[in-house]
């Protein structure tokens, strides 16, 4: 396959990209987790293909939803949304639904790749070489394992990018060309659903210790309640904020009413 020639612009666009993927975790918080980082990446791109200021502004807010992956995968993304968002302003053959279904996807196998690799890989290997090194109090130890382990992730990152713009752009072109695109909406929009239900199942919990008594027996709420169905309190928790904020309630707002609940029914025995 020819080796895609980048233009001048797309370039500067990338590096700037690349830049700011390097603040992934300058802006992590627990409601948004990576969005702040990917939409400060994105900017570039946004700026670039954006003239009108309304679309500027809504392709921004799009980008700053919840993301989280693995820091160096990020960038892969992030090159990739590049990709659909050119696609989407030059031919119009994208949309937003897609662009965010694909991202949603691509958050989770990602991140098991990156986790997988660098953290139980290239970390181990590194640190193994760094601690022969500084258990004979040599400092090449600590400077091996920032170069190993920190400058491999660096590369990576830039690598990635690249491969994601270059990569997407061919590969949206095929996949129009063969009529797989509302195949490919379609799967993305399932696995990105399926990842989202699989997040609260792993990440939300209510901790109900609630118990009643009942004669000489006393019966435990929370295991009546996950008899009927596993789970439930979990999903009625992450319904029960999705309306909140489609109601217009700020996501600190709830964070602090979860936490005052919380402490308020600790205190009585419930949680």
């Amino acid at each position: 396959m020819a080796k895609t020639q980048l233009s001048a612009q797309e370039k500067k666009t990338l590096r700037s990209m690349f830049w700011n993927s390097g603040l992934v975790f300058s802006g992590f918080n627990m409601v948004k987790m990576e969005g702040n980082a990917f939409c400060c990446t994105m900017a570039p791109a946004i700026d670039e293909l954006y003239t009108d200021p309304e679309e500027r502004k809504k392709a921004l807010v799009r980008h700053n939803n919840f993301f989280n992956t693995h820091a160096v995968l990020f960038s892969f993304i992030a090159g990739l949304a590049y990709a659909m968002e050119k696609e989407k302003m030059t031919k119009g053959t994208v949309d937003d639904d897609t662009i965010e279904n694909i991202k949603v996807a691509l958050m989770g196998p990602t991140a098991g790749i990156g986790d997988a690799f660098f953290f139980n890989c290239v970390r181990v290997i590194a640190a193994g070489i760094a601690i022969g090194l500084c258990s004979e109090g040599n400092l090449l130890g600590v400077l091996l394992f920032v170069l190993l382990y920190g400058g491999s992730q660096v590369i990576a990152r830039w690598y990635l990018l690249r491969v994601g713009y270059t990569m997407g752009t061919s590969f949206i072109d095929s996949v129009f060309s063969t009529g797989l695109m509302n195949s490919l909406t379609k799967a993305a929009a399932i696995l990105g659903l399926s990842m989202v239900g699989a997040m609260v199942a792993s990440m939300v919990t209510v901790p109900l210790a609630w118990t009643i008594d009942v004669g000489q027996t006393s019966v435990d709420v929370l295991s009546v309640v996950d008899s009927i169905m596993p789970g439930i309190l979990s999903i009625v928790l992450v319904f029960g904020m999705v309306s909140l904020i489609k109601k217009g309630v700020r996501p600190v707002t709830l964070v602090l009413g979860i936490l005052v609940i919380s402490i308020v029914l600790a205190f009585f025995g419930i949680f």
